[in-house]
């Protein structure tokens, strides 16, 4: 996640045509621009090239390399993601959003190394400030699904939905988590509903492929059900 970051940079960035210099701000200018381009690989390098060129004890220096992570991130360079992560996080840039963002940042770029233990503890860490967002819990319900935590994937796949009910992302973990829970009525039910809210998008063709690799349906749910509540046993 980079909103807080980006727009934090983009303040302080020149205005108009971005300056042929070598400078920090004409480096952000740039970055941002190539973010915009959709070219994350050169957005995350002017990013570096901008904090290197910055004094470390600026609090814009943190962001830089904050922002450079998160596009590493975007354009799958996980390791170059976490570097740079790493360096933001352990200087004092960083408040309450920001930091928290960063943190949910380091923590994709661990999932995506397969280091599920520093993921958990970094989103862990996340949470106090990004707790509202509804990625947060989108993120953690795919991690708990790696982690074979099936109880923990529905409590935050569940808080996602409370926070986005009609996201197709969201709505496509959530058929994620309901099959990994064994229950295929309910993954047709959301995998349904994300193909219909966004049948254009590449969640909604992944959510016709889920839903053509499913059984044919013999239970069908028109809305998620609660929990049954455990029977009490009698006094005697």
């Amino acid at each position: 996640m980079i909103l807080a970051i980006a727009a934090a940079l983009a303040a302080a960035a020149p205005a108009g045509a971005c300056p042929d210099v070598a400078t920090p701000d004409a480096l952000v200018c740039r970055a941002l621009e190539a973010q915009k381009a959709g070219d994350n690989a050169t957005a995350a390098q002017s990013f570096e090239e901008a904090a290197k060129a910055s004094l470390s004890r600026d609090p814009k220096t943190a962001r830089m390399w904050a922002a450079a992570g998160n596009l590493w991130i975007a354009a799958g360079e996980a390791g170059k993601a976490a570097l740079d992560l790493d360096k933001a996080l352990a200087m004092g840039g960083l408040e309450a959003e920001q930091r928290g963002e960063a943190l949910l940042d380091r923590a994709r770029a661990a999932e995506s190394q397969g280091d599920l233990k520093t993921a958990r503890a970094r989103l862990n860490e996340a949470a106090p400030t990004v707790s509202d967002d509804p990625f947060f819990w989108y993120f953690s319900a795919a991690l708990a699904i790696r982690e074979g935590d099936a109880p923990n994937a529905q409590t935050a796949i569940g808080k996602a939905l409370s926070l986005a009910p009609n996201d197709p992302t969201i709505l496509f973990e959530a058929g994620h988590v309901a099959q990994f829970a064994g229950e295929d009525a309910r993954a047709r039910y959301y995998w349904e509903r994300a193909a219909a809210t966004d049948p254009n998008s590449d969640v909604g063709k992944a959510a016709r492929d889920a839903l053509a690799m499913l059984p044919a349906p013999s239970t069908i749910v028109t809305q998620p059900q609660p929990p049954k509540p455990k029977a009490t046993q009698p006094k005697s």
